[in-house]
């Protein structure tokens, strides 16, 4: 799929009115402020993220670039600036991809084990036109308890070499451990009963005396 971003150099007196700034640079591409629709952008990166390239659109040439980092308001939840990475052709890049888990484990459904993501994105390296944008992740081949899938149990990819350490543990299908019951703690103490008893009887014998 193809993703296209309009974009439009800062200059003086240029109206920033629902637009966000942006920068986009390279190895071989010099530092350019832009501006970018706010809403527009926001759309983009929900669904092309930070490991699809990116045709933007409105600089003297068209650019290949990879969403490199955001910036966003935590109170609002807008992002209101972004770092946009040009690619040269034929060059690679390392990004990180991130983890769609599909299917149904038998473990988990059928033998009561409990599911746990350990990553949910693996660093990856290859040319941009190459990099893929999710990486799927089969929970069925989780059908035992203890079962688990390494990076090394990750879908092949042509062009593609994983970074992260192929015996990093990506999910596993883990023993359920029960609530432990609450047990019992306070024993009653025989020897200070029969020393209050004791006591008791000695003040009885006073009493009468």
């Amino acid at each position: 799929m193809t993703y296209t971003l309009n974009v439009q150099k800062i200059e003086p007196g240029l109206d920033m009115t629902g637009k966000m700034k942006a920068v986009c640079y390279g190895a071989k591409f010099p530092s350019t402020p832009i501006a970018v629709d706010s809403k527009e952008f926001a759309k983009l990166y929900k669904t092309a993220g930070e490991s699809s390239v990116v045709v933007i659109k409105g600089l003297e040439k068209d650019q290949n670039v990879l969403i490199h980092e955001i910036q966003m308001d935590v109170v609002k939840g807008t992002i209101f600036h972004a770092d946009l990475y040009v690619v040269e052709k034929g060059k690679k890049v390392q990004v990180h991809v991130p983890i769609v888990f599909t299917g149904v484990s038998n473990a988990v459904k059928a033998l009561g084990a409990d599911l746990v993501k350990v990553l949910h994105e693996v660093e990856v390296e290859a040319e941009a036109t190459e990099l893929p944008h999710e990486i799927e992740v089969d929970l069925a081949k989780l059908a035992e308890v203890e079962d688990q899938i390494l990076v090394s149990d990750l879908p092949k990819l042509k062009g593609v070499e994983y970074v992260t350490g192929a015996e990093e543990v990506v999910v596993l299908a883990a023993k359920h451990k029960e609530e432990a019951e609450e047990e019992a703690t306070t024993e009653i103490d025989m020897s200070a009963i029969e020393v209050s008893d004791q006591k008791g009887k000695k003040d009885e014998e006073v009493a009468s005396e």
